[in-house]
């Protein structure tokens, strides 16, 4: 079964860069979301991460 599918990407032209292609949006998606990280202010880490927390308050007052 691989072998028929070697055989048959071996026949389609340009398909080398394909995987190129996919390691690159995968490796630029993750550099981007580092540096997202990074940078991301406190104020808004802080206040994203309180978020479960006030809605687990929410529930228990209902």
């Amino acid at each position: 079964m691989l072998k028929f599918v070697k055989h048959h990407m071996e026949s389609i032209t340009g398909i080398e860069i394909y995987p190129i292609i996919s390691l690159l949006i995968f490796f630029i998606f993750f550099v981007v979301l580092f540096y997202w990280v990074i940078t991301a202010k406190k104020d808004y880490i802080n206040k994203v991460s309180q978020i479960p927390l006030e809605n687990q308050q929410n529930d228990t007052l209902s």
